[in-house]
């Protein structure tokens, strides 16, 4: 007789622009068929979010939507969706559930703990505890999170510093109930497409011999776009023509362009709006910030990695983590446009060979060829599929 295969449902909040959507859409296509039988179920985009289930739809995958499994809390639709996911898993009969994001994680465990689901996992790809919420109901958050947890066989961190603070700090779970899986992404095609290519300029009108810095991800107020733009104001005044590029949407845009009029930086700041295909935008940008207040492990840093791209960010969350402690790129300070100047002036005119520097040495071209190598293994998703595979069968062995 044929084995069957093992049962996977995958569930998160919403399929919008960011490194979870990537990931469950990745992951959902690679465990399949004959070994796997995956089902993704998710929510429904807001209206100020970019939209990112075309990478669903490329890949033959047909999510099961759930109108009411959106981001935020309400005990009404949140009942409905507990009954949706609880019905949906008894047709389906899982033998996994693994949920994203933390709407989705506290409504799809209990219902896969009602519905006796066999192995319960969830992956915190970052967390809401600190810059999201008002002090109530980041409280509230952490009470549910911590009572989901006692239902989960297994908790994924995508780093270790992540698994830490949700030890330590938060006191989510015991060290022992934490799994530090690392992100997998396509990235080849990021490290095959030539540095400088030019189209990206080309079609944004940026000159071609232009330091060109930016920022990708949404336009919200954890990504602290502020200081990205306090800092790009100390830049010019040291690399008069540097130019800026903010890619991503989001709510606060309107807010953002205020900024940049009020900082003079016009002439400086491009905004491309959501792009599907960021590798033209890799290929001529100098380097990538992150300006955030919180993050778990941004996918724009390793695609930057990948694509040779020197990074400087804010050291929080995972990306220490990430960036190995400053040796795959510059870590600066949360909240300090100073810091974050300094280290995109030493970045840019390393990367662009500007004349402040006499241009990059052979050294730091061989040095980024290394990290790239080093990040492109690290982060496959043939490894990270291999990786999750292993732990659901070790889960049911131990279920058996």
């Amino acid at each position: 007789m044929a084995k069957r295969p093992i049962r996977i449902m995958r569930i998160i909040a919403r399929l919008n622009v960011g490194g979870p959507a990537i990931h469950v859409t990745l992951l959902t296509e690679h465990l399949s068929p004959p070994d796997y039988e995956s089902l993704l179920v998710c929510g429904q985009i807001g209206p100020d979010e970019g939209d990112m289930t075309y990478l669903a739809a490329q890949r033959g995958i047909e999510p099961v939507y759930i109108a009411e499994l959106g981001r935020a809390l309400s005990p009404i639709r949140d009942l409905s969706t507990l009954y949706k996911l609880w019905r949906l898993m008894r047709q389906f009969r899982p033998d996994v559930v693994h949920t994203h994001t933390a709407k989705a994680g506290f409504v799809g465990r209990i219902a896969a703990w009602l519905a006796r689901v066999p192995v319960r996992v969830h992956t915190f790809h970052g967390h809401v505890f600190h810059g999201y919420f008002s002090p109530v109901k980041t409280k509230l958050f952490l009470w549910l999170e911590r009572f989901t947890a006692r239902l989960s066989d297994r908790l994924i961190t995508i780093s270790p510093g992540l698994r830490d603070e949700l030890v330590t700090e938060y006191r989510i779970a015991p060290v022992s109930k934490f799994e530090i899986v690392p992100l997998g992404l396509e990235l080849a095609p990021y490290a095959e497409t030539p540095r400088h290519q030019g189209d990206f300029r080309a079609e944004f009108n940026i000159p071609s011999d232009a330091p060109l810095i930016g920022i990708v991800g949404r336009l919200v107020p954890i990504k602290n776009h502020a200081l990205f733009l306090q800092a790009a104001d100390q830049v010019r005044r040291t690399i008069p023509n540097a130019q800026f590029v903010i890619i991503g949407d989001g709510e606060r845009r309107a807010e953002i362009e205020a900024h940049v009029d009020t900082l003079n930086l016009r002439d400086a700041v491009t905004f491309t709006g959501w792009l599907q295909d960021l590798k033209p935008a890799y290929s001529d940008m100098d380097v990538l910030v992150i300006s955030s207040d919180n993050e778990g492990t941004p996918v724009s840093i390793i695609e930057a990695l990948a694509a040779g791209v020197a990074v400087v960010s804010t050291a929080v969350g995972g990306v220490p983590d990430l960036l190995r402690n400053g040796d795959y790129g510059r870590l600066v300070p949360p909240h300090d446009p100073g810091a974050l100047a300094d280290a995109i002036i030493d970045a840019a005119t390393n990367a662009t060979g500007a004349t402040l520097t006499g241009g990059a040495t052979e050294s730091d071209k061989n040095v980024q060829t290394a990290t790239q190598q080093a990040v492109i293994a690290a982060y496959d998703i043939s490894r990270l599929a291999s990786d999750l595979a292993a732990l659901y069968q070790k889960l049911l062995a131990a279920k058996s």
